[in-house]
């Protein structure tokens, strides 16, 4: 899914995905520039979250906005949560914010099939 955003006769491109397990490892295990995000509760991400993931929580509000500013826009995002609902969210989110690349996990991790760390 390709968002296109116009600022004041500037074109800006933007994309997000929503991509099955299968697409998003299979970009993921060739994407050099990945970072992996879990936007659930610490709760959650403590029960158990997809090797190398960095949690940043959603609920978090003004504070989520503030921890995604520190990011490198620069990289590809590989996001989740639970389902796929509030990843989805943080995805457009992140387009908004100027991140060129964001692409969500159908599904989340309660339909993940690789490893989980625990």
């Amino acid at each position: 899914m390709e968002f296109v955003y116009s600022r004041r006769n500037n074109l800006i491109i933007h994309n997000m995905a929503d991509l099955s397990q299968q697409d998003w490892t299979g970009k993921l295990n060739e994407d050099k520039q990945s970072f992996i995000l879990d936007v659930r509760t610490p709760e959650e991400f403590e029960a158990g979250y997809i090797p190398e993931a960095v949690n940043i929580n959603i609920y978090e509000g003004q504070g989520f906005i503030d921890e995604l500013g520190k990011l490198d826009k620069s990289k590809n995002y590989y996001v989740y949560c639970r389902s796929g609902h509030r990843s989805r969210q943080a995805c457009a989110l992140m387009n908004n914010m100027g991140f060129k690349q964001a692409y969500n996990l159908e599904g989340g991790i309660l339909d993940w099939q690789g490893q989980v760390i625990q």
